[in-house]
């Protein structure tokens, strides 16, 4: 009885240690982001869309209202267990080009900048018909071939 007192305290350290190491947030970063050297090499009025796609790579987005603009985006979440993600870091660099694809605008934006987006619950209504849990179940007996 007294050799297994000590065996009783290792096994509570153990399931100790386990228990806090995996309390450890994780951090995950996402998205497209090019080297800073790179980026400088990018002079505004001097280099072309292709040149621009060598240099850093595609781009996360492309939007074509007023011109073309990519968009190069990256972000650094941190989540706790079962907690809702938070955003620690955020990076959007923007390069608009004119007419000719040439870079007219450089822009680099951060977390700062970032607005929070409100979601809308709604759905889309679709055609067709919702079928009960029965009907989906029994709607192919007699539908079989031969």
């Amino acid at each position: 009885m007294r050799a297994s007192f000590p065996l009783k305290h290792l096994l509570i350290a153990a399931v100790g240690a386990f228990l806090l190491t995996s309390c450890d947030a994780r951090v995950a970063n996402r998205g497209n982001l090019p080297d800073p050297d790179l980026l400088d090499d990018i002079e505004v009025g001097k280099v072309k869309r292709g040149e621009v796609a060598e240099i850093l790579g595609s781009p996360s987005s492309i939007a074509l209202f007023k011109g073309e603009s990519w968009y190069y985006i990256s972000e650094t979440n941190e989540t706790w267990a079962f907690f809702e993600p938070e955003v620690k870091k955020r990076k959007i660099i923007v390069i608009r080009f004119d007419e000719k694809g040439v870079v007219q605008e450089k822009k680099t934006f951060g977390l700062e900048k970032a607005r929070e987006l409100e979601l809308v619950d709604r759905e889309t209504k679709t055609a067709g018909q919702e079928f009960s849990l029965i009907r989906q179940l029994f709607s192919n007996v007699g539908r079989f071939e031969k």
